[in-house]
């Protein structure tokens, strides 16, 4: 179904999709287990989400709820340092 869909779709929808998955595909050869993006890649992205309305459907690098999940992993570890147990003298008894 999903090649059906190329036929109908513009010549100029069809080459951002295209542009857009040799992007990721060029950022996941970098040989790295967690390819880092570049200031490049994030600027790529900027501009295509500004020029295309159907940038999200193609991205696989990262998703929106990936973002949502490592930012509440950095509050844990965060507030884990935060309440850690530290040297000094035992409290006092009451």
């Amino acid at each position: 179904m999903a090649t059906a869909r190329v036929f109908v779709r513009s010549r100029a929808d069809t080459a951002l999709e295209v542009l857009a998955l040799r992007q990721q595909v060029a950022v996941l050869k970098r040989r790295r287990p967690r390819p880092p993006l570049s200031a490049l890649d994030r600027l790529f992205w900027t501009v295509l989400r500004e020029t295309w309305a159907r940038w999200q459907d193609v991205l696989v690098i990262v998703k929106p709820e990936t973002v949502v999940k490592w930012h509440r992993a950095g509050f844990h570890l965060y507030w884990r340092w935060k309440s850690r147990p530290r040297g000094g003298w035992p409290p006092a008894p009451t």
